[in-house]
This record gives C-alpha cells, structure tokens and sequence, in this order.
C-alpha cells in the first residue's frame, strides 16, 4: 500500500526508498513485530478469560507438561494480526503472488481456529477430523496452486527444478497441481505436528521464513537470479516483504511463548504459517528445497507417521512418543534442551538450504 508514495518520489526524494524490497521488508518486520508486542497482552488476555481450561493436555504426555495447563491457545490470531496489516501495508498489493499467499494463510488459520475453538469449547478432544481437515486443505491449496501456475509470469510453472542442477526441469504437466497441493497442506499439517513445546515450532518457522525471504528475493530478480544461476520468477520479490512480516510476527510471539508459555500458537498458528512457507516455496519453484530448510519439519512429520504405520502392522512402537520431540522427553532431555537443540538443528538445515543457491 505504501508503495503509492513512490508517485511523489519527484516532490519528496525520500520516497524513492519505497522502490526498494530491502526497506519495505525491513518496514514490514518492525510493523508487524511492534502490532503483536503491543495488542499481544489484550489478546492473551481476552482468550484466557474465553477457554477457561485453556488447550487440552494430553493424559499420556510428559509429566511436566500437566503444569501447563490453563494456558490459553489460538495465538495464532496475535500471529496472522501482525503479518496481514504489516503485509497490506507494505507489499505491491498488484502482486498476485501476495494475494495467494494470503489466502493460503487465512484459509488455513481458519480451519485452525475452528479446529482449536472444538477443542477449547469440549466440542471434540480431537478437534476437526483428520479426513475434513485435509479435504478443505487440499481444496485452498488447489486454488492458490491453479492461481501460481495458470495467472503467474513463470514460463516453467508446471515444472519441477532441482537444487544443485542449474538447468534440471521435471515439467509435470497438470499433475503438478495435486504435487504442489501436497506440499503445502504437508508443510503446514508438519509445523502443526512441530508445535508440541513452548518456542518449539515459531523459532525454526522464522528460520525457515529468513531462508525463503533471501530466496523469494534473488528468485525475483533477473540480474542475481541469472548470476546465481537460479529460475528467475517474475513478481515474487515481494514476498520477501511478506516473510518480513512473518519473522516480525514470530518475534513478537516468540516474547509471549518463550517458557514458560503464556500462550499457545495452537493450530491457528501453525497450520497458517506452514501453508504461507508452502504456498511460497511453490511460487518460487523451489520446492525440494524447502524439503532441506524444513526438514525439522519433515522429521516431526515421518516420526508420527511412522509410529503410526508400524503400530498398526505390527502392535509394537519405534518411539517412546510421537511427534519426536516427545520422544526425547521421554529419553530424559528437559523441555528446554529439545527446543534449543532443535533449533540448532533449524539453522544448519538454513544453512544447507541456502548453499543450494550456489552449488550448482
């Protein structure tokens, strides 16, 4: 929205800085850091007086956890507060990219609440099913990925690209709807499944929003994607701008959730935060990255699955407790020894992640 000032620039100079990407993200990080810092009490307030009882805890978890009861979840809305204002207010608003990305988010955070509300409310100790859950999923997530390949600018945007391989493309044709489908309901019903521990889930989630915002930036520009030798995407600059917001966002939360938590992310939060990095992994056609930067992510994920799957064959375990950082508390580790080892296991997956863009 601001970037209207540029119109100016020949009057007031100063205007021109809303040309740059680098300062409206910059912008969009305090904006959106600044709006969950200081409504973030009321918020917390006003949803502890409304749950009561606050997130359900689980009988067969870890002790330690029983302590946490009474804390109020869905901080998800202080989250998606602070992202949607600071990103209208600093995003090109022309962008189709920001729009889907948007939908994505409020879809998902959406079917979060709801799931969170049944929750808090007794309605269902479950929440949503499984099967109504990843149907609606599937559903948004097919409209943003029709929208990114059909009204995007990419000439290659039912392809897959490989990380490494500079000039690797795997066209999917059609097919590449469902595939892009599944990697943002995974990556967002993944951080859902990471969200178990206080900080947990929102550190590696900036992380990961920091890793994309250098990528969404170098993948938008024709001169650093043509010397990085990356795909150059069109128009996806701007969501640099919209990951500012979010790493605004999770710092914000971040000061509320550190342990001892005064508040959840609940689903709203991480099912919304992991379709947004999704939604924006697909736009910017690097997909199997996100598998790398993410793979936290994936490993909470494949945990449940399998603990799943084998139980069901054979009766018998792999973990103590899954999602897998239970797992470790169940080994001994203390809450706060999972959560920072974790997050060190976050930054050198960035870290990997970011290589990509130069080993090629």
């Amino acid at each position: 929205m601001l970037t209207f000032l540029v119109n100016f620039a020949e009057h007031v100079s100063f205007f021109n800085v809303f040309r740059y990407i680098t300062f409206r993200t910059g912008g969009a990080l305090i904006t959106s850091a600044l709006i969950v810092f200081i409504f973030g009490p009321q918020i917390i307030n006003s949803l502890r007086v409304r749950q009561g009882k606050g997130q359900p805890i689980r009988a067969d978890g870890p002790q330690t956890h029983f302590k946490k009861a009474g804390t109020p979840t869905m901080g998800g809305l202080m989250i998606l507060s602070g992202i949607i204002v600071s990103t209208l207010l600093w995003t090109n608003l022309s962008s189709i990219y920001v729009w889907v990305v948007l939908l994505v988010a409020l879809g998902f955070g959406a079917i979060g609440f709801y799931d969170d509300y049944l929750k808090v409310t007794k309605q269902s100790h479950l929440g949503l099913s499984g099967k109504k859950r990843l149907g609606i999923e599937f559903i948004i997530a097919a409209v943003a990925v029709t929208i990114i390949t059909w009204a995007g600018q990419s000439p290659f945007s039912t392809s897959l690209t490989f990380p490494f391989f500079k000039d690797v493309l795997l066209n999917l044709g059609w097919f590449f709807v469902p595939f892009g489908c599944f990697v943002i309901v995974g990556a967002g019903n993944a951080v859902n499944l990471t969200d178990g521990l206080d900080g947990l889930a929102i550190v590696p989630i900036m992380i990961a929003a920091a890793t994309f915002g250098v990528i969404a930036y170098l993948s938008g520009n024709a001169v650093f994607a043509d010397y990085l030798q990356i795909h150059f995407v069109p128009g996806t600059g701007e969501l640099a701008v919209v990951l500012g917001s979010v790493i605004g966002a999770g710092l914000g939360f971040l000061w509320f959730n550190a342990p001892p938590a005064a508040i959840f992310m609940g689903d709203t939060g991480s099912l919304a935060l992991g379709g947004l990095i999704g939604t924006i992994a697909v736009a910017i056609k690097h997909e199997i990255v996100l598998a790398i930067v993410g793979g936290l992510f994936v490993m909470e994920a494949l945990s449940v699955i399998i603990q799943v799957g084998v139980f069901k064959m054979t009766g018998k375990r792999v973990f103590l407790m899954a999602p897998i950082h239970h797992h470790f508390e169940k080994l001994g580790w203390t809450e706060s020894q999972v959560v920072i080892r974790f997050w060190i296991i976050a930054v050198i997956l960035a870290l990997l992640g970011l290589s990509t863009l130069k080993l090629r």
